[in-house]
């Protein structure tokens, strides 16, 4: 029933939700069948005033409120701040789960048996490593290359190494490539720090945890045995983990938009590095320590903020398009930043970050707005501590979100509605008009 023209009142009625909507243009009343508090867009089109019309359309810029697919992966309840993966709250999950197992979760739906995660983890070392070409790729880039202009170039290359990428019809195939991508981006991700400091690679090493052997391919040194501190491999997982699906985010949206016309895995990652990419998506928390280096010290907390009430100054890492109620994961990785801070020392921004935190969810300007920490507001201060620079917190937020955008390009797939991302648009340029022709 669901998509099929409006129906005048006039005709039968069907017991199912729906709405009644008067055109006062027309004096006509047309039904729209209501399912899963959506109404198909479509439904909209028959309402016109004359039948050579096009008909409604809805306008939403940015997608503010509306659905693009059905997923069973990720549900987000903003208004209570809940963010569950498969029915699995993301607390639980990053405290007693580690990455490969909420890997598994996300692409096979439920959590893997200590068998299949056994097999899990033999089957991703054996992806550990790109094609030799490859380092000769981040080489060809300029020492001073943003990493995530290089991630997001050696995405889309690496391609180039697996032809058959393109069967996207077949599960078998989808299967293997996703595994190559979910395996090799550590890798990638490596090689774009290390190019950044003229540091040779080095190679995986398969005993080591996902997390553990991704701090290894970046700290560590050629041919040495490198063994991760036990705190920061928790907190490098604990944060791949948070990181590692969001719902229909600005890049999962640009990952299927892309895997819509039926490109490949490699393709569609690589457009979704691109989104993330964005000081308002993945470089939020880059800003945060900006922001927080620009304020400096916590007596000038409060001239910061009258600064950001007047519009002068924007707050970075308070506020989320969905959440409306304190981010639960900001919560998880505001506990997680003691216990590394316990390894690497109190990093000098924390004292200025809880300040900020306090005085502004004690302000009425803030609290009324909804204004709360973001997963942003302490991830940073946390990458930052172990001795990373900002350019690579972006890189390290889309090597958790791999693994989310592989297992929304999958699903793609499996949806029998999926047809090629093609939104409309309002026309408001000139009417048709003469071409100047010369005299």
């Amino acid at each position: 029933m669901q998509g099929q023209p409006s129906r005048t009142t006039s005709q039968p009625l069907e017991m199912v939700d729906a709405l009644t909507i008067t055109d006062h243009r027309t004096g006509a009343q047309h039904r729209l069948e209501i399912q899963d508090e959506t109404i198909r867009a479509l439904q909209l089109r028959p309402i016109k005033v004359r039948e050579e019309d096009f008909g409604l359309m809805a306008y939403d810029p940015g997608y503010t409120n509306t659905a693009s697919c059905r997923s069973a992966i990720t549900y987000i309840d903003g208004e209570r701040g809940i963010l569950s993966h498969r029915g699995y709250g993301i607390e639980e999950l990053a405290e007693f789960s580690h990455h490969e197992e909420v890997a598994w979760l996300l692409l096979e739906g439920e959590l893997p048996t200590e068998a299949e995660l056994a097999s899990f983890r033999r089957e991703i070392a054996e992806n550990y490593q790109p094609p030799g070409w490859m380092v000769d790729l981040f080489r060809s880039f300029p020492r001073e290359s943003t990493p995530m202009f290089m991630i997001q170039a050696a995405l889309a290359a690496l391609g180039a190494a697996f032809p058959d990428s393109l069967e996207v019809h077949d599960p078998a195939v989808r299967r293997r490539h996703i595994m190559r991508l979910f395996g090799m981006t550590p890798a990638l991700v490596a090689l774009a720090f290390r190019r950044s400091r003229d540091f040779a690679p080095v190679e995986a090493d398969p005993s080591l945890s996902y997390a553990g052997n991704f701090l290894r391919m970046m700290l560590g040194k050629p041919g040495e045995a490198y063994q991760p501190e036990p705190a920061l491999e928790r907190a490098m997982d604990a944060l791949l983990v948070v990181h590692a699906d969001h719902e229909q985010n600005c890049s999962a949206a640009v990952v299927r938009s892309v895997g819509s016309s039926e490109a490949n895995a490699y393709s569609a990652v690589s457009g979704g590095a691109g989104a993330l990419f964005g000081p308002l998506h993945g470089g939020a928390n880059q800003a945060v320590l900006e922001m927080l280096d620009r304020i400096g010290s916590t007596e000038a907390i409060p001239g910061f903020l009258e600064s950001c009430k007047k519009g002068e100054q924007r707050l970075m890492g308070f506020g989320h398009r969905v959440y409306k109620s304190y981010d639960p994961r900001a919560r998880i990785i505001h506990n997680l930043a003691e216990k590394v801070f316990e390894v690497t020392g109190v990093n000098p921004h924390l004292a200025i970050a809880r300040e900020l935190e306090r005085t502004a969810l004690e302000d009425d300007y803030f609290i009324s707005r909804k204004l709360f920490p973001n997963v942003d507001f302490y991830s940073g201060l946390i990458y930052d501590a172990m001795g990373f620079e900002t350019g690579m917190f972006t890189p390290f937020f889309a090597t958790g979100r791999m693994i989310g955008w592989l297992a929304h390009w999958n699903e793609m797939h499996h949806d029998p509605e999926r047809r090629i991302a093609r939104p409309r648009q309002i026309y408001t340029g000139p009417g048709p008009r003469d071409y100047p022709k010369a005299d």
